[in-house]
């Protein structure tokens, strides 16, 4: 699938590394079963297990590199490069689930062989000496039963495996989970600084009005005072010249009367 995505140079070569270590993986399981001694087994095991160390750190360096392209991508080739790289998670932990299988055989084989050396070599012979004095068809019965119990001992490997892979893709669930929980906090907290931001300009905005408002308020204070000193003193002191030009307030003027004197000459 990720062959036809359109990768970043580092993504497809981060990529090719992740396939080419699961080729050698794989590679190396089939030629584990073809190996009948116990220590070139085991360190067969070993070469495997830091091939799969390896191939852990890749994915998780193709999952940074992938977070970083996200926004430079299309959606729909970002959700195709998650999923193969939940694709090659699931393939990894099903290499590690047959690790271990591998490593139970392992142990086991060497306890069964301590216990033989334990025991001497008597345990051989009688073994010996007891199927020659079977018949063929306790012959086939035994083998039939030894068949029987290697079918079950595959099963269990087998269940071992599903319930590795299962626990594998919920761990992957649970992880995708937490990392979209965690981008909705940090939008939320982004959100949540962008409204105290705007919450604070608002309050240096009514801070501003209130002292304007606080200013005019004492101009006009200043006025009604003024006009109060003043009436008051004119009040005090009505001939005071200095307030008699003031509009309002200076004394009304006399009325006057026009009186016509009448000379002699007019009762004449």
């Amino acid at each position: 699938m990720a062959t036809d995505l359109q990768m970043s140079p580092q993504l497809e070569q981060i990529h090719g590394e992740i396939r080419d270590n699961f080729r050698a993986i794989s590679n190396g399981f089939q030629r584990l079963d073809k190996i009948k001694d116990s220590s070139r087994q085991s360190k067969q095991l070993e070469e495997l297990t830091a091939k799969m160390r390896e191939c852990k750190r890749l994915i998780k360096e193709f999952d940074r590199e992938l977070k970083d392209e996200e926004s430079r991508i299309p959606p729909e080739v970002n959700r195709q490069l998650n999923d193969e790289k939940q694709s090659m998670i699931k393939e990894l932990n099903s290499y590690v689930a047959l690790r271990k299988t591998y490593q139970t055989t392992l142990v086991n084989k060497r306890d069964e062989l301590f216990d033989m050396g334990a025991g001497g070599s008597e345990p051989t012979n009688d073994n010996v000496q007891l199927a020659s004095s079977m018949s063929n068809q306790e012959l086939v019965n035994t083998g039939m039963k030894r068949m029987d119990e290697t079918d079950q001992t595959i099963e269990r490997s087998k269940q071992v495996v599903a319930q590795t892979i299962e626990v594998g893709t919920q761990t992957a669930v649970t992880l995708k989970g937490q990392t979209d929980q965690m981008g909705r906090i940090v939008n939320e907290l982004d959100t949540i600084h962008f409204s105290i931001k705007k919450a604070s300009q608002i309050v240096k905005e009514i801070g501003r009005q209130v002292a304007t408002d606080k200013c005019i308020m004492l101009f006009l204070l200043l006025i009604v005072c003024g006009v109060i000193a003043i009436i008051i003193v004119k009040i005090v002191n009505p001939n005071n010249k200095n307030i008699r030009d003031i509009p309002g307030l200076a004394p009304p003027a006399p009325s006057r009367r026009l009186l016509y004197l009448r000379t002699p000459e007019h009762f004449e």
